[in-house]
């Protein structure tokens, strides 16, 4: 008995199957009259594990810009960054990265 020779098979791409890459998603946190700038630098510490001046340097955009971008992920990863700044007191959304 004799194994059938390999048959060369062009692929084809079907264009339904096709999907552009997950945009990933960013969290934002935004200025806000309440929060010492003080507690954002730890808050951004403690949650995400910047270290002094990358949480500073985010804490100053906030303050100056009047939003950062902080952390980006899948939106799943995003919601629960988005929460989690809610829980610590901040103001923070979500959106696509390519959003302006």
């Amino acid at each position: 008995m004799t194994a059938p020779s390999p048959v060369e098979v062009e692929p084809t791409l079907d264009s339904d199957l096709l999907t552009r890459p997950a945009t990933p998603w960013v969290t934002i946190v935004w200025n806000d009259p309440v929060n010492l700038m003080s507690y954002v630098t730890y808050v951004f510490r403690t949650y995400f594990g910047y270290d002094k001046r990358k949480a500073e340097k985010l804490m100053m955009e906030v303050h100056e810009d009047g939003r950062s971008v902080v952390s980006s992920g899948s939106r799943e990863e995003m919601e629960r960054d988005v929460q989690a700044m809610h829980e610590y007191g901040l103001w923070a959304t979500m959106q696509r990265e390519d959003q302006p």
